[in-house]
Parts: structure tokens; sequence; C-alpha cells
């Protein structure tokens, strides 16, 4: 079947006749795949990934590794059905062989196997490369494919594998499971600090962990590039990488934050280290940070991304250029009023392409490196800058090895992420210009889709579209707004709004797909799902995200109360007597701040949510972001943190309340939550609380994530059904 029928089915089923469609469900969800970022194999015919399965009632998630060829066809996986899984797929340059990381033999380790060009398939038996206590990850080849960098985090006092060894074993083997702390960062995320820093090391891609090669294995000991108290790369939440190889394999460019007080401290580098060993170079000296650095194929420059503002996570991302030879620092992006997200080198070294989020859609745009090697109408685009040439939420461009194609992931508030490709030959610049696919002439913006693992579940359920509006918010700004209608849709009844509200705060809905905050599956059991970005969201302009600095329960409260306004005046469907508020992270402090200042909802739901800024400030990890929230700490500002803070309005409340929250968020500590539990209790208002012992700031594992949208969801009904 060809490409452009699959894209009908994912792009078309979904608006078929409802009576052939059921309702989207919490299981349905967990039956689909979770696409992983593309790699094109160095010949360009094939595209890896990795897909993660869930087992649902094992209560487990499992990646595994499959293919597709670039021409078109069927997806297949290219690894057993047994296993504990793999991940990262990394073809060697000669595309000869693949890389991945495996939990098959225990830790996560590195593999190398055999790959056959013209089938696509593997051969032979995977060869274990890495066997280091500590674990690896990150894999990536040398540009000659001699050797594989990859990520370990270790004691910075160790000089080999057998003293982080020894010290993780009289850690594990002790009763005495105290802690020390001598300076900030002592928990981050999920974990506290084990005294450890993740750091780069290189290995021979030939060593092998079979008995039968021990005698050469010996001298397979893997090389620390990064020693020292420093995390290299820094932690991530997920995006690209944060190292690379220079292209004559020389050099690794990496990134690192060598700040004294990391609580305090956005300030990452970009660094250069000789692969032969010696002394880290500092290239940049941006006070805000540099990241992801990205080496040009020709080895003139490297790209990276950069915020100017130091202790500010939401400052705008630039893309910049840093050549070489003379050490010069380029802004690309001066005027480009959006964050430059992931991106990718043409195979000429003359165009970057990237993508940014822009109203609600992720598009990918072409910056041209040498604006007079080309018509200067090629650089038309809606920021007078890079030329955008794909439309929707995409994600991890890849251009293919002739430079005529670009191979991306894309999902939509109706799917997950799939791997899409098109055509970017020098007439396909421009919106609805052709775009040769697969042999055949493509007219439409969005590419065509390589794979379709979701359609046999998304094809038996029936997804609404993500429908935009624009109203005006606080200081008279257009403020964007989305609704969600439910399956089965009449515009003669009226429905029950749940009101979403995203965090970050610098965040945004958008035309995208979520497993934690699904507006599919809110809207599934017959609600309207209706949506803000509120001053602070990404995607309108670095002023409008600095508008919520200082100003948590201003102009963005303005907002989320405008913005219903405006729903419930102009779709005639919404039952403005029956709406529920829900929010995570900003999205709890906002649904805090409205239990004190307005009763117009009939329940509302906290996730993870700030209840007492000041209390907040002083168990939190990442204090640069309430010191630049709050202008300052709560001994030097403590007007603006009471200004703010929701629980100085606890007089106020009335709204029957759910409280989540998890033991392991050390973002925004499980007392905010406990508080706000207490505080709703001693009021005597109708409250409950979901606590997980087992989760962080998100809700990772499966069963919890059932049990988590079942309690939402009963709540909400509870108060917002007819009687």
């Amino acid at each position: 079947m060809s490409r452009h029928i699959f894209f009908f089915l994912i792009c078309c089923s979904l608006c078929a006749p409802a009576q052939n469609k059921r309702p989207f469900t919490f299981e349905d969800m967990m039956q689909l795949k979770r696409i992983g970022e593309p790699v094109v194999s160095p010949d360009g015919k094939w595209v890896a990934f990795s897909a993660v399965d869930v087992d649902l009632e094992k209560n487990t998630k499992t990646p595994h590794l499959w293919i597709v060829p670039i021409a078109g066809g069927e997806a297949r996986r290219l690894t057993p059905e047994t296993g504990k899984g793999e991940d990262r797929i990394r073809f060697s340059p000669d595309g000869k062989r693949v890389s991945f990381e495996s939990s098959r033999d225990g830790g996560s380790q590195l593999y190398v196997q055999e790959f056959d060009t013209a089938n696509g398939t593997l051969s032979g038996e995977p060869r274990q490369v890495t066997t280091i206590s500590t674990e690896a990850s990150g894999g990536t080849w040398s540009p000659d494919g001699k050797w594989i960098l990859f990520v370990s985090s270790v004691y910075p006092d160790c000089t080999d594998d057998a003293c982080n060894k020894q010290r993780d074993e009289e850690k594990a083997q002790s009763k005495v499971k105290a802690k020390i702390f001598t300076q900030l960062m002592f928990r981050h995320w999920t974990s506290y600090f084990d005294g450890k820093y993740s750091h780069l090391f290189l290995i021979d891609a030939s060593c092998t962990s079979a008995p039968e090669s021990s005698e050469r294995n010996a001298a397979c000991v893997a090389r620390d590039l990064t020693p020292g108290a420093h995390d290299v790369p820094p932690f991530s939440l997920g995006g690209q990488d944060q190292y690379s190889f220079s292209p004559d394999g020389k050099e690794v460019a990496y990134t690192s934050n060598i700040d004294k007080v990391q609580a305090t401290s956005t300030n990452s580098d970009i660094f250069i280290v000789p692969v032969a060993g010696g002394a880290p170079k500092k290239i940049t000296s941006n006070p805000g940070s540099d990241s992801t650095p990205l080496y040009s194929p020709d080895g003139k420059y490297i790209a990276y991304r950069s915020q100017l503002r130091g202790g500010y996570e939401s400052d705008r991302f630039r893309l910049m250029l840093y050549e070489r030879s003379t050490g010069k620092i380029t802004d690309m992006t001066p005027n480009f009023d959006r964050w430059v997200d992931s991106m990718a080198w043409s195979p000429d070294s003359n165009d970057i392409y990237f993508t940014a989020e822009n109203a609600g859609q992720s598009p990918i745009y072409r910056l041209v490196i040498d604006p007079a090697k080309f018509p200067q109408e090629w650089l038309r685009s809606l920021f007078k800058e890079p030329v955008e040439i794909e439309d929707g939420f995409n994600d991890s461009p890849v251009v293919t090895p002739d430079g005529k194609g670009i191979v991306f992931d894309r999902m939509s508030v109706r799917f997950p992420n799939e791997i899409f490709i098109r055509r970017i030959d020098n007439i396909g610049l421009t919106h609805g210009l052709s775009t040769e696919v697969g042999g055949d002439v493509e007219t439409r913006q969005m590419g065509a889709p390589l794979t379709h693992l979701n359609e046999p579940v998304l094809s038996q359920v029936q997804m609404q579209p993500l429908e935009p509006y624009w109203f005006e918010g606080a200081n008279k700004e257009k403020v964007q707004g989305f609704v969600v209608k439910p399956p089965n849709f009449d515009a003669s009844k009226k429905y029950p709004v749940k009101y979403l509200i995203h965090g970050g705060p610098q965040g945004a809905w958008g035309d995208d797909w979520s497993y934690r905050w699904n507006p599919e599956l809110f809207a599934a059991n017959g609600y309207v799902v209706v949506m803000v970005n509120f001053h602070g969201s990404t995607g309108y302009g670095q002023k409008f995200i600095d508008a919520i600095n200082g100003n948590w329960g201003g102009a963005p409260f303005e907002d989320l109360m405008l913005g219903l306004n405006y729903a419930e005046q102009t779709y005639p469907y919404i039952d403005k007597e029956r709406e529920c508020a829900l929010g995570a992270s900003y999205g709890g402090y906002a649904i805090n701040w409205i239990e004190g200042h307005t009763n117009r909802f009939k329940c509302l739901v906290v996730h993870d949510g700030m209840f007492n800024t000041e209390s907040a400030y002083g168990t939190t990890e990442e204090l640069w972001f309430n010191e630049w929230e709050f202008k300052g700490t709560p001994w030097t500002n403590r007007e603006l943190y009471r200004k703010w803070s929701p629980h100085l309005s606890a007089a106020n409340f009335k709204t029957p309340i759910l409280v989540v929250h998890g033991q392991l968020d050390y973002r925004l500590d499980v007392s905010e939550g406990f508080q706000m539990f207490t505080t709703a209790q001693r009021l005597k208002i109708p409250s409950k609380m979901l606590y997980f012992p087992d989760e962080g700031h998100w809700v990772l594992k499966p069963q919890n994530s059932r049990l988590w949208y079942r309690t939402v969801n009963d709540w909400v009904d509870q108060w917002t059904r007819e009687k």
C-alpha cells in the first residue's frame, strides 16, 4: 500500500462517520506504540527508530527497535519479540553495523550488531561492547566507526570501574542509609544526589564481552573524556543530544555547567575536548544556557542553542553559530521571536533545519547559512528570517544523505508520534509547491507518513480535532484558546466542561499528543475540553512569555477567566453551570489560586501545585526558577512571594477539590499538596487526596496512570454530571 493511502488513513480516518467508531479509552491509549526519533541509514535507504510497548497488567514499558524503507513500505520489528527491550539505535558510518542500548543482561549496556544494508535486517548475534558497572547509555559512533562515545555516571574521585563498583556495593550492603549534604542540589527531579556525575566515555567499537575474547577484551577499558565533579551532559528531560563528534573525529563538543552553585545557575556552556586526550576548552561565555552543539558536515561551524539571560530557564532559545577557525560567534536568529528547538544540518552545510513552537503548532523551518547563495525571495516567512516548510507539531528533523528529503516525527491531538518524510529540493521551499514523495507529486504542505504503527487502534476510535479560537485577554492583547469536542458531538445539546490549565508556566497547549494530560481522553466521556494559552505561554513571542514573571496570579488568571468567558459566549453547547478546572505544576498553582479567587467552578483538580510560595522555595531544588519568577528570595522580596501565594486566600476557599501529588516530586515538594489538602479538610470543603509514594512530578507507571485518570474523571463526574 502506498504512503499516500496511509497518509489518508492517519489524517482522514479520524473524520469518518461517528457511528462507525467508539470513544477513546485509557486501555486504547495504553495499546499505542510510543515512537521515538527517526534515524536515517548512511545510504539513505532505511529509517530506524524505537517504539515503546506498554503492558498494562505487567505495569511495564519496553522499547523495541523498528525499521521502515525510506521509499515506502511496511515498518517491521528489527529485534525479537522476547527480551528486555532495546533502545537508541544508531548506524555505524558505513551503515554495516548498528549500536543500541539494552538491559537484557542486567543494567543498561551498549551492543553492536551487523546490519544487512540490502534487506534492512540484523544478522548474527549482538555483541556487548560495554561492561561498565555504572551502566552505559547515549551511544554515538565516531565518524571513522572505530569508537563509540557514551554516557555513564561515576564517582569523580574513582579512576577506574573497579573503584565505582566497590563504592556502589558498599553503599548497597550498608545498613546505614543516611546521607550527608554539603551543597545545594542535594536532590533533583526524583532522586537524591549520590555522589556521582555523568561523564562522557570512549570505547573501541570492536570490543566484546564474549568469554572467548577475554584476552583482547582486557584492553577494552572505556576512557573518561570528561573527568571531574561536573555533569557531562547536564540533566535533561529529553531533547537532542548535548554532545557530538567533529566530522574528522578528532574532537568532541559537549555541554556542561561548571558553576559552583548549581541550584541557582542555568549557565551551561559548550566545551571541546580532543579525542586523543587533553584539557577541555570552553568556547562560550554567555551567562545563560548554551547547549546542543552540532558540527556542520564540512567542519567549519558548531551550531548550538543559546539563552542570553542567566538564571532564566525560559529565555528565548536562539540558534548560534561558532566558527571554528576564528572563534567568532554569530546569532543566526536575532529577529526570530520563537524558541529554536531540535535542529539538523543539510549535508552540504548550507542550511540548518529546526523546529520552533508557534501558536499551538511546531513547524519545521529552513535557515540559509549564506543568503547570498540563494534568491532573496526564498527568505520570506512569518518572521522575515527562516523559511517555514512544514506545518504541524513536528520534532527531530533529519536530512537525508542526498539532501533532498527530510525525515521527522509528527504528532497531533488526534494521534501520537509517527515518522514522516518530505522532499525539500529548491522548488519546495514555500507553501503549496510541489514536493516529490515516493515517485508521485505531493502538493499539500504536510509530508507523507512512513509509519502507521498506531492505525490499528486509531481506526477504531473517534477523535475530534483541536479547534483554535482567539480572544482579547489581559493588557488587551490577543490570546489563543482551544476547544476539543466530545465523541458523537451534538450541537443541540449542552455539555459539561473540563477546563485544562497547562504547566511550565512557560509551556503551551497545542496540536500535540500527551499520555499524561490527554485532551481526547478527557473529552471521551462526554465533555467539552477548553484550554487557554495565557500570558507566559510559549509560541507567541518572548514578550508574551515574560509577562508572567513576577505576575503569577495577575495577567495569566485574567486570561484564564476571559478565555473561558469567551468560550461560554461563543459556543452555545457549553454548559457554564457544569464546569471543572484541572491543572498540574503551574496549572496546579493556578487551581490553588482559583480556589481563593472565584467560585465559578463546580470542582477543581490540583496536581503537584504550589500552595505556599515561601515554603515551596525552601523545598524545591532548582532555585533559579523561584528566584527569577518571584524576583528574589523570600527574605529579599517577601512582599511579592506573599502577594501571589494561594495559601493566604484560604478564607475564601469553597470549591470541592481533588489534590494529587507524588512523594518523589522534588520540583514541587509533596508538602505543598499536603498543605492544600489539610487546609481544605479543616475548612470542611469537600476534598480528596490521591497520593503516589512512587511517582515524581509526572505519573509515569501504567497502572498508576490508570488510577490517576479514573480518580480524576470520577471526581469531575461527581460534581458536574446532571443529577
